[in-house]
């Protein structure tokens, strides 16, 4: 398994930060390409569901974010879900995805 450089691995910390912080299922980071980041966790609402990837890249893009450089998933799930990366590609097509189980281990890159 590889190893993450610095900065993704921060965004690995933050997104757990943000899913241990309010104990939901996920948390999530992204870095957009002036360096700032942007968590968030998953959003389980009767009116309004959304993973914690789709919710941080919300959270970029309503702060006027075009482009990511990178993000970060913190889950029990084996794979990122196509929904939030689907958001991540639209406004980076190559930005990779890193999800890193609850304990912060990568788990793989898309």
């Amino acid at each position: 398994m590889t190893q993450l450089e610095a900065e993704d691995a921060k965004l690995v910390t933050l997104a757990r930060s943000a899913r241990g912080r309010t104990g939901a299922p996920e948390g999530a980071a992204v870095r957009d390409t002036d360096g700032r980041t942007y968590l968030a966790a998953t959003v389980a609402l009767p009116s309004l569901q959304l993973s914690a990837l789709q919710a941080a890249v919300a959270a970029a893009v309503s702060s006027g974010v075009e482009g990511l450089e990178a993000a970060a998933v913190v889950s029990a799930a084996g794979a990122v879900e196509e929904a939030g990366l689907a958001a991540v590609h639209d406004l980076t097509a190559g930005a990779p995805v890193h999800l890193a189980g609850p304990d912060g281990t990568l788990v793989t890159t898309v």
